[in-house]
């Protein structure tokens, strides 16, 4: 061990509490915006600091527990923070920070280790989706045995007050998801993505804390081959997750949700691999706005139609 290494104080990891909820708040936007600033773009978090514990609420609400604190020793202060979700097929990484303060401690990587640690105990692969845009961390997945499989585009719209004007293929198709649609949302994504999310989607369309809303797409045979969800907060107002057969669908149903967002400019997710998908979006005005690459550490199964991850809740 280094003379450097043996000076940097000893962080203790412990799961958040209730009381850490408005600290982690502060933490998230202050590591998120700090890092955006730094690299000449606008503040992702525009909203106060206390909206931010969306975060907290919504992943405890899946997940209780999950959620990996690095306390330094000295101060008390909480210095960086990881969500995970566990589910039947996957462990997926969640949203992680390390405050500007505390840079250059190895917090982002003793975290990780925690929990691929996790997975590596139950036999899982671990997924996350991560900027491609930020180097530093796609070289801590990649050196953590992370492999690049997908390239996504974030698109970003304003959309009209009056609501969206285009009338795609297949609209007539879609309509609002319904909690017994659960058994065949899931069947779906495990056939098109092989991973189970069930109770995500019972969550989602459960919408207890009144921000989300789910779109499915029913084909003419009757059976379901697509969904999307979309979340409406100051902190978040994302299209995704969603999964769909073709991109005739995908554009279907981005366009419904789009039209529930009036006013206002979400952020979604498209494969990049997705040529006419994205020509599409372009044609309504949508816009580029970052990159990022799904990242696999284990099993992974290519997808056989649209996929479309989130970060409110990244859990696929």
């Amino acid at each position: 061990m280094s003379r450097t290494e043996r000076t940097k104080p000893m962080f203790r990891l412990r799961p958040m509490e209730r009381r850490d909820w408005l600290e982690v708040a502060r933490l998230i936007h202050a590591s998120t915006n700090a890092w955006y600033v730094a690299n000449g773009r606008a503040e992702i978090f525009a909203c106060p600091p206390r909206d931010v514990t969306l975060f907290c609420s919504v992943y405890e609400a899946l997940d209780p527990g999950c959620c990996i604190l690095a306390e330094d020793p000295v101060s008390g202060r909480i210095a960086a923070s990881c969500f995970y979700h566990p589910r039947r097929t996957h462990v997926s990484l969640g949203i992680m920070n390390v405050h500007p303060a505390f840079f250059g401690n190895g917090l982002a990587g003793r975290l990780l280790r925690f929990i691929t640690d996790f997975a590596d105990r139950r036999r899982l692969p671990v997924r996350l989706v991560s900027s491609a845009v930020n180097l530093d961390s796609f070289s801590l997945y990649t050196r953590q045995g992370f492999v690049p499989r997908l390239l996504f585009q974030d698109l970003i719209l304003k959309v009209p007050e009056q609501g969206m004007a285009q009338n795609p293929p297949g609209i007539g198709c879609v309509r609002e998801g319904r909690l017994t649609d659960v058994p065949d949302l899931v069947r779906l994504e495990k056939r098109i993505v092989g991973i189970d999310r069930e109770k995500d989607l019972r969550y989602f369309l459960k919408n207890e804390a009144g921000i989300w809303h789910v779109s499915v797409y029913q084909g003419r045979s009757g059976r379901l081959e697509g969904f999307l969800v979309s979340v409406a907060h100051p902190a978040s107002r994302m299209l995704g997750p969603g999964v769909m057969r073709t991109e005739d669908q995908a554009t279907a149903l981005i366009h419904a949700e789009l039209d529930r967002h009036r006013g206002h400019a979400p952020v979604w997710l498209v494969p990049s691999s997705c040529a006419s998908l994205v020509q599409r979006m372009y044609e309504w005005g949508a816009r580029n706005c970052e990159l990022h690459v799904a990242q696999v550490r284990g099993a992974w199964k290519d997808p056989t139609g649209v996929l479309m991850p989130t970060f409110m809740p990244e859990t696929g």
